[in-house]
Parts: C-alpha cells; structure tokens; sequence
C-alpha cells in the first residue's frame, strides 16, 4: 500500500498521507514520499496548487517513534530535512485539510501552509519538549509570530493541545469546515484557476520578509532536534511513550 497517494484533478494535486491504521504517524519513507512530490511539483507547470490531506480520522500522529529511535534524522540528508527544505522553499500555493489529531509536525507543517481548512474534529498539539524534544519545521519562530510569545511558549512547554476554535481564532487556519477537504479543494480551485506567474509572485512577496531568518532557524531547529533526539533526557521520554501507548 502506498502510504503517501496522489491525485491530479485541473491542475491540483492533493497529496494525501495513507497509513491511517497507525493514524498516518510519518515515517522516513513518507518523508521522502513528500518531498519528493513537492519538489516534482514545484517544477510542473500543469500543477497550480498543492493540498496536504490525510485517510482515515485523523491528520497525523507525527512521527513515528520507533521509527524515529531506530534511524534518527541528524543530518541534512535525512528524508526529515528534505521535506522540511521541500516546504519551506515550495513557491506555489500549499494547501491542507485537517481532521483529528495534529500532533508535532502535523501542527508545524500548516505553519507554512498557504491556507489550512480544518473539521470540528481537529485537535493540534506540539508536544516537543515533553519528548526531550525541540520545536522543528520553523515553528520557534513561526508560531509566536503568530500568537503571540506567552501563548507559544505556554503551548511548547506543557505540550497542551487545542481545537479548530482556537486554531482559527490564532490564525493558523483560515476556516472550520464538517468536510474539510471538500471545502480546501474548493478554494485550491479558485486559485488555480488564476493567472500563476502572479499567484506565484505574490506568495513569494508575502513570504520574503521572514525566509532568511526562517532558514536559518529551522537549520538551528534541526541541529538541537537531532542533539537531543540521542539524548538520554529523549530516550527515557520516548519509553515512557511507548510503554503507555502499549
């Protein structure tokens, strides 16, 4: 089964995570799976828009945690690191449809979307530091931007979730949807069906002011993620995981 599907309809391609029996928890192979296909994107001139959706309930669990012990990304050449390059440097409209839970780089992710649609059901959560962990994908810089340093930091540091309300009164998705693909889809369309030198043009406008900076933060992220993903403080974080999971 691939568990990354694909689908092109007028110019739209919606890239759709499909592993849902683990609630589409990421693997390197689905990293790998999505940079690809951003990076194929990005260079076709029939694909005007992209949307991230999910199968099954729920968005995703983030990473895969036995994945992630067994082979950690730490290095730039890790699958990580390219989907992370891969969204950050993607100059066409990035879309994503939410549903259920969008634990770690499920949140982080829409953070460089373009616009998000999220169901009632969606609950978002960055749980980082109670894992040993760091924030990645830009969010230490993208996400107080957002909402402000007291409520970022409050999020990163109890590892607290919360819903599509409060997603979209924070800015992080632009509407609340019972059939949140059906709605992304819709406004995917509408932009596709724009002139895309233009489209382009003004998302590179509106992202230019923070891509530097945000480069050169998420390759900090990176580097203190991949330190402290072999971090004792880490080890012992993912086992209590895993043995309440089991």
């Amino acid at each position: 089964m691939t568990e990354i599907t694909s689908l092109t309809n007028k110019g739209v391609l919606t890239l759709s995570l499909n592993r849902p029996q683990k609630m589409n928890a990421l693997t390197r192979q689905m990293y790998g799976q999505l940079a690809q296909s951003l990076n194929s994107a990005a260079s076709d001139a029939d694909i005007r828009a992209v949307v991230i959706t999910s199968e099954g309930e729920h968005f995703t669990a983030g990473n895969d945690i036995t994945d992630f012990m067994e082979n950690p990304p730490t290095d730039e050449s890790s699958e990580v690191a390219k989907f992370l390059g891969a969204i950050l440097e993607f100059p066409k409209p990035l879309l994503a449809a939410v549903k259920g839970n969008a634990v770690g780089i499920g949140t982080t992710m829409l953070l460089h979307c373009d616009v998000v649609v999220a169901s009632p059901t969606a609950k978002f959560s960055m749980p980082f530091a109670s894992l040993g962990l760091v924030p990645e994908g830009g969010s230490s810089l993208l996400f107080p931007a957002l909402v402000g340093y007291q409520r970022a930091i409050k999020i990163f540091m109890t590892g607290e979730s919360f819903d599509a309300t409060q997603a979209f009164e924070m800015g992080l998705i632009a509407a609340i949807d019972v059939d949140a693909l059906h709605g992304v889809s819709k406004i995917a369309q509408q932009i596709a069906n724009q002139p895309p030198r233009a489209i382009m043009n003004t998302k590179a406008l509106l992202k230019a002011r923070n891509h530097d900076s945000l480069a050169a933060v998420m390759k900090a992220e990176f580097e203190l993620f991949a330190l402290a993903l072999q971090s004792d403080e880490a080890m012992e974080a993912f086992m209590k995981f895993m043995a309440k999971k089991g």
